[in-house]
């Protein structure tokens, strides 16, 4: 029930000896509660051998337990050695726990707690998450693929309370309606969730338009300071690419213009209900069926790596898989693992002037500038800390350059983008400073570009995630990202870093590009990388890439590119027919009182929602 073992305070087994010969008992634990009726239960069966009860009335008084507890019991559960993604399941808790403070509601986290922790409420702090010592997301090594040139990459999902909601990279932007509309599934359609989307969220921005509201759980805003990159920008798109600015590009239509988390706001904030229990540092290993039935409402919320692999070990999914890893089949869904998807991103860094104002020095630990900024924060809020180094993007799409873009486009174009023109192709965005350069390099300004900004939205390339036994006999995971193995995705990523470095280039805080993190031009080039003494003008002509120079980008990208950390997919909700795992409901095919609740469910990829 705990987790915990008898007399898990007394400090030492002679201790426990004493405290039996005094005959006193463990007494019940107050987190989680223990209903009266299964203590007294748990003490009768303490008692003298003589006076214990028998295996029939055991089992009478368990029914009798069971059939008098007739509250609902929801379980949100997350995946084996803490491989999980809690972001949804807190905001399943939390408000059901909101609606009916009676239903009982466990959680179980395989990490450990976020609540007012500096690392998930200080946004500068993102980067800590990605560190190879953290405990606070879990690395999925994937296998070597052949399209990204022998390299295994890693994707890392969260692994605390609120799951990658507290450990994400903090960027605010919503997929156009359309994508919605295009999964085809009934009730799930934009119209249906717009209202939902506007009920999470406190949008502090004004004009408060017709898709957005004020008054929900998550807060939605500028960081406290703005650093004048963004600005740069901006005015620089506005100019050089001619396209519009807008103030708003997440009303779900508006395209080519230029930390709040879930557990605080859903979990946390209603410490006072006892029926909402949170336990961290358990481990979910299966869900236990009877005939193809859960004993209660579970709700697998584990995300793209964990839910698979929970349903797995619980004899749902396909048979070759199961049978290599000795579990039994119960249920036949081969579409469990299958029709994984992220967002292939790329990350590149450029020398910034001394003037422009950067996260560097706070990045870096610099005293005075660390001691100046969390006064200001503790004061008003209104300092870096609050920042990330990206407060503007660019929904990208230029039809003539699209059309340009060569064969290997065109089928991806005609099918998402001819007809749909508030889809973006990228999210191209400056970053404030360069956070993997600011203690390794020179001290000095630095500018990002990337992370989550050369984002090529709808990759066609799918991969798979299952559970697999290792040589030694121990569970591990057979994880194909699948990146780059359809020929159109690279085209959109490499078009993405060239159009970017001519944005960048402009503005005026650009000192050149590290070399180090760009392509390696052949000498000669016209876009060999290095350091400037200043930006060229806005009107100066675009670098020339020869044939050479795109076999250069290429490679680049194809040793490279990273996730985005958007994994999905993997229990489709779409016809069982189909490779679909669940309905529209959520309820996992073939069983009773099962259901799947994150991004695993998503049939097709959607732009990025983060928060």
């Amino acid at each position: 029930m705990t987790g915990r073992p008898p007399y898990v305070d007394a400090r030492s087994d002679h201790q426990v000896t004493v405290l039996i010969l005094k005959g006193k008992k463990p007494t019940s634990p107050s987190s989680p509660p223990v209903a009266d009726s299964f203590w007294g239960f748990i003490e009768k069966c303490w008692s003298d051998a003589g006076n214990r009860p028998s295996a029939v009335e055991v089992l009478s008084i368990l029914d009798q337990i069971m059939s008098a507890d007739t509250t609902r019991f929801a379980l949100l559960s997350w995946g084996k050695e803490g491989q999980l993604r809690g972001t949804t399941a807190c905001v399943v808790a939390g408000r059901l726990a909101a609606c009916d403070s009676s239903l009982k509601i466990l959680i179980l986290e395989g990490g450990r707690h976020t609540l007012n922790q500096d690392t998930h409420v200080q946004s500068y702090l993102y980067a800590a998450h990605q560190a190879p010592t953290s405990t606070t997301v879990t690395p999925y090594v994937a296998n070597p693929s052949p399209s990204l040139n022998g390299r295994a990459p890693i994707v890392s999902a969260g692994r605390c309370v609120g799951g990658g909601s507290s450990v994400s990279f903090m960027v605010y932007t919503r997929a156009p309606a359309s994508d919605y509309d295009d999964w085809g599934v009934d009730g799930w359609e934009s119209k249906n969730l717009i209202p939902l989307m506007k009920k999470l969220e406190t949008y502090e921005e004004q004009p408060v338009g017709l898709t957005h509201r004020h008054d929900g759980p998550i807060k939605v805003s500028y960081g406290g300071r703005k650093p004048g990159v963004w600005e740069e920008f901006i005015q620089v798109g506005t100019t050089y690419h001619k396209g519009p600015y807008a103030d708003d590009m997440d009303d779900l239509e508006t395209c080519n213009t230029y930390s709040s988390d879930a557990a605080h706001h859903y979990i946390y904030n209603q410490a006072h209900n006892p029926n909402l229990q949170l336990w961290v540092g358990k481990h979910v290993k299966r869900v236990v069926l009877d005939i193809v039935r859960a004993s209660k409402l579970v709700v697998v919320s584990a995300g793209a790596f964990g839910s698979p692999a929970i349903l797995e070990r619980s004899g749902i999914g396909a048979k070759g898989v199961l049978e290599h890893c000795g579990i039994e089949q119960l249920l036949n869904l081969p579409g469990v693992g299958e029709n994984y998807r992220d967002h292939n991103g790329g990350f590149t860094p450029f020398f910034a002037s001394d003037e422009a104002v950067t996260l560097d020095p706070l990045w870096r630990g610099d005293g005075n500038v660390m001691q100046e900024s969390l006064a200001q924060w503790k004061i008003n809020g209104k300092s870096f800390i609050t920042e990330n180094g990206c407060d503007a993007k660019i929904k990208w799409r230029d039809e003539d350059e699209l059309r340009a873009m060569g064969s290997a486009f065109q089928p991806t174009w005609k099918e998402f983008f001819q007809d749909r023109p508030e889809k973006a192709v990228s999210i191209l965005a400056p970053c404030a400073g360069y956070v993997a350069l600011s203690s390794a390099f020179p001290h000095r300004n630095y500018l990002g570009a990337g992370y989550f900004t050369v984002l090529t939205l709808y990759p066609k390339s799918v991969g798979s995630v299952h559970i697999k036994l290792e040589e030694n006999g121990r569970e591990g995971i057979d994880f194909t990202t699948g990146f780059l193995d359809d020929s159109s995705d690279i085209v959109p990523l490499n078009f993405a870093y060239k159009r970017l470095h001519e944005l960048i280039r402009r503005m005026p805080s650009y000192r050149g590009e590290v070399p180090a993190g760009h392509p390696h031009f052949p000498e000669g080039s016209a876009a060999i990388c290095g350091k400037a003494s200043g930006p060229v003008a806005l009107n100066a002509p675009d670098i020339i890439y020869t044939a050479e120079d795109d076999e250069v980008v290429d490679k680049f990208h194809r040793d490279t590119m990273q996730t985005s950390w958007h994994s999905l997919g993997t229990c489709a909700m779409k016809p069982e027919s189909d490779q679909g795992v669940g309905d529209a409901r959520l309820n996992v095919y073939g069983v009773a009182n099962l259901k799947v609740a994150d991004m695993s469910i998503a049939p097709k990829n959607r732009r990025p929602i983060n928060k």
